[in-house]
């Protein structure tokens, strides 16, 4: 880092490599975009990503304006969520595991809506509590002494979102090479299951979880 940086521009230059680290660690979001890829096409794929990279701008959002301490701090609101966020996962992932899709999108397979993607991508992280209390756990660690400390937030939350955007987009593009293949029907039905087991398994950590 050059000498006369300022405090806050050596946070967000040691945020974002943290953040990198991490956007790059293979969990839930990356299955969600990948199997989407795969089977229903990059512009959904890009859509799921997209609810992926609001859910966490909406949890920046809600930890800078305080919400994000009280979900900390309150074991009933962190369960609540926990209970409908767990449940939600698992209702996707038995979707997948039971009515797996035999075809790719174009296919002859009934597509689901456009927005359906978007939709489930947000949902998975604003139901997810682990996101926010992460968020007030590892987010004031770059926020230095003076800085405002809402504005730094959701500045933060950006540049976690756009890292994640950003990665999201190589995935996808990484597919379309393989795109033959991986619209086969028998690997659209493995990848549907094999999606649909990371998502319950989440769902029953998220469940089991301790605070």
């Amino acid at each position: 880092m050059r000498p006369h940086m300022s405090p806050l521009e050596q946070s967000l230059i040691a945020f974002t490599l943290a953040a990198a680290l991490l956007t790059v660690t293979p969990g839930l979001d990356t299955a969600l975009v990948l199997r989407t890829a795969a089977a229903e096409g990059p512009r959904r794929a890009f859509a799921a990503a997209f609810g992926i990279c609001l859910g966490c701008l909406a949890w920046g959002l809600l930890v800078a304006v305080g919400l994000g301490v009280l979900l900390e701090a309150s074991e009933l609101a962190y369960r609540i969520l926990k209970w409908i966020g767990a449940a939600y996962l698992l209702y996707l992932g038995g979707r997948l595991i039971l009515a797996p899709r035999g075809e790719a999108e174009g296919a002859g397979a009934e597509a689901p809506p456009k927005a359906n993607w978007l939709l489930r991508g947000l949902l998975t992280n604003l139901l997810n509590p682990k996101v926010g209390a992460f968020y007030v756990s590892f987010l004031p660690q770059f926020i230095p002494a003076g800085a405002d400390v809402p504005s730094t937030t959701l500045v933060l939350a950006a540049i976690h979102s756009g890292l994640g955007f950003v990665w999201f987009g190589l995935l996808i593009a990484a597919t379309r090479p393989l795109a033959a293949i991986l619209r086969r029907p028998r690997l659209i039905l493995g990848l549907d299951r094999a999606t649909g087991a990371v998502l319950v398994f989440f769902g029953l950590r998220l469940a089991f979880s301790r605070q």
